[in-house]
């Protein structure tokens, strides 16, 4: 084990690396906060591929009907939702956590800018699906790797901070997209992907590996310090534990209605104009991470003393109104603004993250 941690008290939480002074240890784990920063504003771009854009750059550029693009969307998220699972046990089970993401990074950007030269649709569906399914290894990746560097007692405020930086890149990162495509169409967010892969793949092996608890990133307690035998669960806990099942539910309905809402939002817009397609998809997703980042921080502060069933409760009413919005105009501006909405419940789902990033996180 690269870093041994030391727990005084109930609240308060101290890290002390092995071999290394008081103050290295602390600059080692300022350096680790600084590369989680970065690591999470990079990756925003990379770890949902192509996102929504496949959906604006198939019906401009490759005229494709609204049906045949939603099979494809279907089978990526599809692919992604039966690799969550194995990603999470394997995130747990390894202590390569860094090259794990690396590796993710490299087959997400890849399958992603292979698209251009696929003209047929099952290429185009299996590149897809490649990526989303190495996708899923970021979420449990990078709350293990902040766990196993901030400890239990301040996971939910980093978390929150986590999720800030990944709202932050990805409002730069489709302002950029909308800015450049308005110019030179919609194959530029390829190239601003693989920049923000290679930007992300630095900043993961920037995080000092002597910072990381591998034991606790596991989600496992200090042992002696609260006199019981900790271990990891089995993966019989997936089935057998009521809460957590129907927990699962609730976020698998969730997702069932929020994941086709902005695609399906970017085709109206493309459709009304499809040399804006990309631009106009661009302030949707600017429009909601704009809201996102602050929605993260106060998320990250007040979940521990909110609880978590009430602001995942305005998660489902915030997604139930958007649903309802959406059709009643196909004013871009009104479409836009609506996608606001999308910030305030995103971020009170963001409360099913804190849970312990083994399978279990995987699974959701």
């Amino acid at each position: 084990m690269s870093g041994a941690r030391r727990r005084h008290g109930a609240g308060t939480y101290t890290s002390r690396i092995l071999g290394t002074s008081d103050s290295q240890g602390k600059r080692v784990l300022a350096r680790a906060g600084v590369a989680l920063d970065a690591t999470n504003f990079f990756l925003a771009d990379v770890r949902d591929a192509l996102g929504p854009y496949l959906a604006v750059y198939l019906l401009t550029e490759r005229q494709r009907d609204a049906a045949s693009i939603g099979v494809v969307m279907s089978i990526a998220t599809v692919a992604g939702i039966l690799a969550q699972t194995p990603a999470g046990a394997v995130v747990d089970a390894t202590k390569a956590k860094r090259a794990v993401m690396v590796a993710a990074a490299v087959l997400v950007t890849t399958a992603s800018l292979l698209v251009p030269w696929l003209s047929s649709f099952w290429p185009v569906a299996i590149s897809q699906a490649t990526a989303h399914a190495a996708g899923v290894v970021f979420g449990p990746a990078l709350a293990a790797v902040t766990l196993g560097i901030v400890g239990h007692g301040a996971f939910t405020k980093r978390i929150g901070r986590n999720e800030s930086f990944n709202h932050a890149g990805n409002a730069c990162a489709a302002a950029a997209s909308g800015a450049l495509a308005y110019f030179w169409g919609p194959k530029v967010v390829f190239y601003l992907l693989a920049s923000m892969a290679v930007a992300s793949i630095v900043s993961v092996l920037t995080i000092p590996e002597r910072s990381i608890d591998h034991d606790l990133a596991r989600g496992l307690h200090d042992a002696p310090s609260q006199g019981r035998d900790d271990h990891p669960s089995g993966l019989s806990v997936l089935l057998t534990c009521r809460p957590l099942l129907i927990f699962a539910g609730c976020a698998i309905m969730f997702h069932f209605a929020n994941a086709a809402m902005l695609p399906l939002v970017g085709q109206k817009l493309a459709l009304q104009d499809k040399n804006l397609g990309t631009s106009l998809m661009s302030a949707c997703i600017v429009a909601a991470q704009i809201v996102m980042v602050p929605m993260a921080m106060l998320v990250g502060a007040k979940a521990d003393a909110w609880g978590r069933k009430p602001l995942f409760l305005i998660a489902l009413l915030v997604l139930t109104i958007r649903g309802c919005l959406y059709p009643l105009s196909d004013n871009p501006y009104w479409l836009v603004g609506v996608q606001l909405l999308d910030g305030v419940g995103a971020e009170c789902d963001l409360s099913r993250d804190r849970c312990r990033p083994d399978a279990r996180h995987g699974s959701f």
